[in-house]
């Protein structure tokens, strides 16, 4: 599960005219840094704020000019200006990808960057030989939640308080989020359960969940 070089990720990932992908370098940690709080200030607490340590970069992304880690962070420019950030994390022993956070500029959120993302992590992980996608979106982000269901992502439930955010000043609350996948591998590789090793309500869950 190669990551896909820049190259190749503008036949992957057709941005709008005049946008552009670019693998992130230790120069451009702090500035990202310092957009990701103007763009996204709410990731102060939880799980997303790693993107706001410089030593998460250093040590688990994959920087140009370093090694192969697990999590890439693909920056985004409109001409010469930083206006977002695209995160995804391999599992390498599962063949699975994990969209780990999309953050635009607000001045270019009109340019529907981040449906285009959306739409296009298939794309990445076909050409990087994954099988299975997964994201986790906050529940008070109704067009996250649009973007995965018109991109074909099955709801596969909630994870009731995991996540922590930035609720007011000074209030920080854990909430729910939705989980999505989409399974890229076809179905003569999947094993499906057998009903009697589900309890009664396992089985009426996993019934409504994927009875099609």
């Amino acid at each position: 599960m190669k990551w896909p070089t820049i190259d190749e990720m503008v036949k992957l990932v057709p941005l709008p005219n005049g946008y552009r992908f670019a693998q992130l370098d230790r120069a451009n940690i702090a500035p990202l840094i310092a957009a990701i709080k103007m763009w996204h200030p709410n990731i102060e607490v939880g799980v997303a704020s790693c993107y706001l340590r410089e030593d998460f970069y250093h040590s688990r992304v994959c920087i140009e000019g370093g090694g192969e880690e697990d999590i890439y962070v693909y920056s985004i420019w409109f001409n010469d200006d930083l206006v977002g950030m695209w995160s995804v994390e391999r599992e390498v022993e599962a063949l699975a990808l994990y969209a780990r956070l999309i953050v635009v500029a607000p001045a270019h959120r009109g340019a529907k960057v981040s449906g285009m993302l959306t739409v296009a992590y298939e794309n990445v992980g076909r050409a990087m030989g994954a099988e299975f996608l997964y994201a986790m979106v906050p529940l008070n982000i109704v067009q996250q939640q649009r973007a995965l269901e018109s991109a074909g992502y099955r709801l596969l439930g909630f994870l009731p308080g995991y996540d922590r955010q930035l609720v007011a000043p000074g209030v920080v609350k854990r909430i729910y989020l939705a989980a999505y996948a989409k399974l890229l591998a076809s179905e003569d590789k999947v094993l499906r359960p057998d009903p009697k090793n589900l309890t009664p309500r396992a089985r009426r869950v996993f019934e409504l969940l994927f009875s099609n």
